[in-house]
């Protein structure tokens, strides 16, 4: 019996002839009302009052403060049925709760997100009598925009700017009470503010494609941010879903972890050879300028351990050749040659405490919270290193053993040593403001680090990526895990004497990162240039 009595309540709100029937119904309401008021007014003269007892002294108080409490009660509830939708509580109560079609909350126009160039990547369209909430691009952008479901809640954008996309930061009194009176009335539907984001749909399609054409799984991560002030251009992960077509089976079934979780910002994957950049921002830091031998025998901190050897020294055995290893090298030429021989005896000869100090300059086992506090960039991170473990530091060292990182973080560093050394707080939307998140390193040390990263793209590992027109700085990564092939990174920026872009780019399983990661990175980079970015 509910579901015919609810079927035709709801084809009533709906129809022409309510707007009529809402104004009468309002109005014999408030005849009624008067009515009534006057009968009790009449009705107070004409019963004389004088035999009744005196009220005692405190009756009167009492009376007065229970009739201020009830008016308060009154104009509380008034203010959430007139003013609920700037109460995002009310509203999310109201979405999740109450499926009438007629329910007011259901006839919000939720704001627009748009990409910087005003390309929609989520709007509210109306269906069935409710405002339903679209997403253009669909899988490309539903990590980081997220969704909007009365069922399913809100994730991404979408909740972390739920008030203004609800139209919840009213400026004024007015604007108050218009709001309150468009949801009471239906009148008119209630529109939620536009926002436009720091995001580029057509870059951030181009880095899901890439990713997802990658061999073998297409699986992986992209983040590219400008370092001058921490927009975020791309926040890419794959494999994601659809967030037009939300079911029960994404959050519960066996792939939900997979197609939910935000590699970009929350994937903590060994970051490689990738990390060399922060030893050797370290040794900058610390004055390094000397040479140090790299063997082709490789390095080890005891004879219980496996030597640590560089990639060189297995492309040869692979091929049946004898390579006599790289000599004496300085900083410069190690990043360039990505030597693990040379950076895992640097973290030695800088000690435990310097490399815990270095994490601790770089944000490490931190949430990074984007600009206005949501959502959350998972920085890299390092489980504690016993002093007797020097093993365990070399290994660190080359971005192997007990260190992680996300994508996000990674570009991070890379915008660090684009901007003189300062980290900018990631933001996403445009109007913020930039805000500086913490001083990586000395701008000295980053200036000189620049320079060795162009040279690792001009003649080191990365110079399959070298482009005429752009100079690209960066290094490249190929993480060894316990779960098959190597990850494939890169991370860098462009150009080199004056950074605009900083990216980092990681392909699950890729291999090596000169020629899946980089090449990726190279494509995204030349596209923001042909934007005049």
């Amino acid at each position: 019996m509910l579901a015919p009595a609810m079927d035709l309540l709801n084809d009533l709100f709906r129809s022409p002839s309510w707007e009529a029937m809402r104004v009468g119904l309002h109005l014999a309401f408030g005849l009624a009302l008067l009515f009534w008021l006057w009968q009790a007014l009449r009705l107070r003269a004409a019963v004389p009052l004088r035999h009744l007892a005196r009220p005692r002294a405190w009756l009167r108080p009492a009376v007065a403060l229970l009739m201020l409490a009830l008016l308060a009660i009154l104009v509380y509830q008034a203010t959430w049925q007139l003013g609920g939708t700037a109460r995002p509580r009310f509203i999310a109560f109201m979405q999740s709760h109450d499926r009438r079609q007629f329910n007011p909350a259901h006839w919000i126009q939720r704001g627009r997100i748009l990409d910087r160039r005003g390309r929609v990547l989520a709007e509210s369209r109306n269906r069935a009598g409710a405002a339903e909430r679209v997403y253009p691009y669909g899988p490309a952008f539903a990590h980081v925009v997220g969704y909007a479901d009365a069922r399913f809640g809100l994730s991404g954008i979408e909740a972390s700017a739920n008030r203004a996309l609800n139209g919840a930061t009213l400026r004024s009194l007015g604007d108050w009470g218009e709001l309150g009176r468009q949801v009471l009335t239906q009148s008119k539907r209630p529109r939620g503010q536009d926002l436009v984001t720091t995001l580029d749909a057509e870059l951030q399609q181009l880095a899901v494609e890439r990713i997802a054409a990658a061999k073998p799984f297409g699986r992986g991560a992209v983040a590219m941010l400008r370092p001058a002030d921490g927009a975020v251009l791309v926040l890419a992960s794959v494999p994601s879903f659809d967030p037009n077509r939300l079911q029960p089976d994404l959050f519960t079934g066996a792939e939900a972890t997979n197609l939910l979780l935000n590699r970009a910002t929350q994937g903590q994957y060994p970051p490689g050879s990738a990390f060399k950049a922060v030893l050797a921002a370290q040794a900058l830091e610390m004055g390094f300028k000397g040479r140090l031998s790299c063997p082709a025998e490789g390095y080890t901190t005891s004879d219980r351990y496996r030597p640590i050897r560089d990639h060189e020294y297995y492309e040869a055995r692979r091929a049946g050749r004898t390579w006599a290893g790289h000599g004496p090298l300085d900083l410069s030429a190690a990043l360039a040659k990505s030597s693990n021989v040379f950076f895992a005896q640097l973290a030695i000869l800088g000690g435990h405490q310097a490399f815990a100090s270095t994490g601790q300059r770089f944000h490490f086992n931190r949430s990074i919270a984007f600009v206005g506090g949501a959502p959350q960039l998972q920085a890299a991170r390092l489980e504690p290193i016993p002093e007797r473990d020097r093993y365990g530091l070399a290994q660190a060292a080359i971005g192997q053993g007990r260190v992680t990182a996300t994508p996000a973080y990674m570009a991070l560093v890379a915008a660090a040593i684009a901007n003189d050394g300062i980290a900018l707080r990631p933001r996403l939307l445009r109007d913020s403001a930039p805000e500086a998140l913490a001083r990586f390193m000395s701008a000295e040390s980053a200036r000189r680090l620049r320079a060795m990263l162009r040279r690792a793209v001009s003649e080191g590992t990365a110079r399959g990526i070298d482009s005429a027109g752009l100079e690209i700085a960066g290094k490249t990564g190929t993480a060894e895990n316990p779960q098959g092939a190597s990850h494939s990174w890169f991370i860098g920026f462009a150009p080199a004497s004056a950074p605009r872009l900083a990216v980092a780019v990681l392909v699950e399983h890729g291999g090596y990162g000169s020629t899946v990661a980089a090449p990726i990175a190279r494509d995204l980079l030349l596209k923001a240039a042909e934007q005049g970015l």
